[in-house]
């Protein structure tokens, strides 16, 4: 295949392709195609590292049939929190990028040259402006990732509490069916026990 070509189905590809992120590691393939297999056909699905993977963050790309099916999954989850089965936390999409792509084929004339920059050069300050904007930004987005798993790990315990007290509120119900109490407190107020 021609080098035009290929790169040209390559960015067909990315066309039709969302990338996932918020995962959580407990999620497979196969429950990804079954979550997203109700917008379309999945084509294709692919982990991908992250940067915050020891957080317990990981991310995917999924490839489905057609343009159309992967704009209406984007806009869906824009519009509402997606939550895949078995994960504490709703997951994010966007449309993919060519760059998130390790075998994209490199374009016909493409050549990338690094080069260390003598203090002397009259770039010198340019590129350490740039390596400390970058830095920067790094630190920014583990700053903020922390305060997104803060706030998830807040929700999960109050969420976790409601559970806990919903099941003592039932074990105390079953609890005075089981041992008669519910029947005597009926007798003693003249009411009529249904049983539900």
């Amino acid at each position: 295949m021609e080098p035009s070509t290929e790169y040209a189905a390559f960015e067909k590809k990315v066309k039709k392709t969302i990338y996932l992120d918020n995962l959580s590691p407990l999620v497979t393939e196969a429950v990804l195609q079954t979550a997203f297999n109700q917008f379309g056909t999945v084509n294709n699905v692919q982990f991908i590292p992250t940067h915050f993977a020891s957080s317990g963050v990981y991310a995917a790309l999924v490839e489905m049939q057609s343009v159309r099916q992967a704009d209406e999954i984007v806009r869906e989850m824009d519009d509402s929190p997606f939550m895949i089965s078995g994960m504490p936390r709703p997951v994010r999409a966007q449309k993919a990028q060519i760059e998130m792509f390790d075998d994209r084929p490199k374009k016909r004339q493409r050549k990338i040259v690094c080069r260390w920059v003598d203090p002397s050069h009259a770039n010198f300050e340019v590129a350490k402006k740039i390596k400390n904007l970058t830095k920067k930004h790094a630190a920014e987005a583990s700053f903020l990732l922390e305060q997104q798993l803060a706030e998830e790990e807040k929700l999960h315990n109050q969420q976790s509490e409601t559970l806990k007290a919903n099941y003592k509120k039932y074990e105390l119900i079953d609890g005075a069916q089981a041992d008669g109490t519910a029947k005597r407190l009926a007798t003693c107020y003249e009411t009529k026990l249904h049983d539900f």
